[in-house]
């Protein structure tokens, strides 16, 4: 265990300086009324509105959510108030954190701190002296015993905190679709109608394409409205994941659709002729399977198993490129790569990711 972690901790960016950026409160009081009511330093009012949906305060409760916008994640922790001698106002309030980076563990931690601090004082002042203590130390004390430190929370555990072997106990050989579509840079969307099963499975995926360790391309949480969707089309290839079941009719949106509550993988047909299958993927599809099934594993090992068979993939790919004068990045020839004759699945597979790695020249 301890090999694999080094193997993965060499591809995985060093903690960094502190990447919060905001510290929000959302309300609800007792006539119903779910309101943005103070921030430090500042959220664009495009923003508020985004975290006062997501937040679902007029609907369920949900006690951690998190997603992306624009480059920007959210972190929201909800409370529904016990002790009304502080808030005599409020049935139910948000702690919103926004952050650069993606750390759902550590923005919980964190965020049920601040609601601790809020429900106990009530004091918006009290909040802002977390976040700078965060902000300037990170370190933040908690009202209970003990205190939340940045340093606990490494970049790699989270991107680590996903279950692969769920996903395949799922999926089954139908995981290499996903991972076909990760490595062309695909459009993915999941639904499911809770949230939380939606995050807990979307967050996994960047990990089958573990040699980008992108996962800026993970969208957890997005609703249905123009806003977010045309957001969502500026992004080349991401993993979107809906509560609203009628994004199954949006093909605008998808070329791989996840139904989690049904178990199905759908491929859209403007996607079907670069996501042809064929020995290759069958190939890959077996070691997923084989490796996620083997109980001596973990998680982590299965992923080390997929990254070195991308890496051969990807070694394979790079030596039949090209350096020429004007080029500083070798590229790939499309007739010299006919020329190797491969099956024409494969062929097909590598002459997309040429592309979906820049190394391809028509």
């Amino acid at each position: 265990r301890c090999s694999v972690w080094g193997w993965l901790g060499k591809m995985a960016p060093a903690v960094g300086v502190q990447l919060l950026l905001s510290v929000g409160l959302i309300e609800k009081d007792t006539n119903g009324d779910t309101l943005w009511v103070w921030c430090y330093p500042s959220v664009r009012v495009e923003l508020r509105d985004l975290l006062v949906r997501k937040c679902s305060l007029a609907d369920e409760i949900h006690p951690f959510i998190f997603g992306q916008y624009q480059r920007t994640w959210f972190y929201i922790g909800a409370v529904q108030v016990q002790d009304t001698a502080t808030l005599r106002e409020v049935t139910h309030f948000c702690i919103v954190l926004t952050a650069k980076d993606f750390n759902p563990e550590k923005y919980m931690a964190l965020a049920r701190i601040l609601c601790r601090t809020y429900e106990k004082h009530g004091s918006p002042e009290r909040l802002m002296e977390s976040y700078m203590a965060v902000l300037t130390k990170g370190v933040c004390p908690s009202e209970d015993n003990g205190s939340f430190l940045c340093k606990d929370y490494d970049t790699r555990k989270a991107y680590l905190a996903g279950s692969i072997k769920d996903v395949v106990r799922q999926f089954g050989m139908e995981t290499v679709i996903l991972y076909t579509a990760l490595m062309l840079k695909k459009r993915i969307v999941v639904y499911h109608p809770r949230v939380e099963a939606i995050q807990e499975f979307s967050r996994t995926l960047p990990a089958l394409v573990w040699h980008r360790q992108d996962w800026s391309i993970l969208h957890p949480y997005v609703h249905l409205t123009e806003q977010e969707t045309e957001a969502l089309k500026s992004c080349t290839g991401y993993i979107a994941g809906f509560t609203e079941s009628e994004v199954s009719n949006r093909l605008d949106l998808y070329d791989v659709y996840v139904n989690l509550v049904d178990s199905e993988i759908t491929v859209s047909p403007a996607a079907r002729e670069s996501m042809i299958m064929g020995k290759l993927h069958k190939d890959i599809g077996q070691l997923i399977v084989q490796s996620a099934e083997d109980s001596e594993k973990s998680d982590s090992q299965v992923i080390k198993d997929i990254s070195l068979k991308t890496k051969e993939i990807l070694t394979t790919l790079a030596s039949f490129a090209e350096t020429s004068n004007d080029q500083e990045k070798p590229v790939i020839n499309f007739e010299a790569l006919k020329q190797k004759r491969f099956p024409p699945a494969t062929e097909n597979f590598l002459c997309h990711l040429a592309a979906s790695e820049q190394m391809l020249q028509v």
